[in-house]
């Protein structure tokens, strides 16, 4: 079991690519992930309403493409996420904002789902920090 932390944001750093090449080598190869965790300026790459340039690699949705193909479980900081703007329906209801845009394949929540990661996987990667 291999479990991600991923610092990088999409575009920035390389370690949002490095993290997402990284994660599709493991499954290829047979390795099961028990969670990514998108941390610090990671969470950007849970942004639903990022447009990239034609002639760019938009990592939003190959992370999203890679999550939903493979069931991975998905996390974002909830404190980094807020500091961001990457904010799922509940989150912008309760700071009364305008929209969410955290992208549906990810979910928000706190530190504890990254110690329970690391508690249960056999390797932990951390990328772009």
């Amino acid at each position: 079991m291999i479990s991600l932390v991923i610092h990088g944001a999409p575009g920035t750093t390389q370690g949002a690519q490095t993290a997402l090449s990284f994660c599709q080598a493991a499954l290829a190869a047979g390795h099961q992930i028990y969670r990514l965790f998108f941390y610090e300026d990671g969470v950007h790459n849970a942004h639903a309403l990022a447009v990239w340039p034609q002639d760019e690699r938009d990592l939003h949705a190959d992370w999203a493409a890679l999550i939903r193909a493979n069931k991975l479980d998905a996390v974002v900081c909830v404190a980094s996420a807020l500091k961001r703007g990457v904010l799922n329906d509940e989150e912008a209801s309760r700071y009364e904002k305008p929209a969410a845009s955290l992208d549906a394949g990810f979910d928000i929540s706190g530190l504890g789902q990254w110690v329970d990661a690391c508690l249960h996987s056999d390797r932990v990667v951390s990328f772009g920090v």
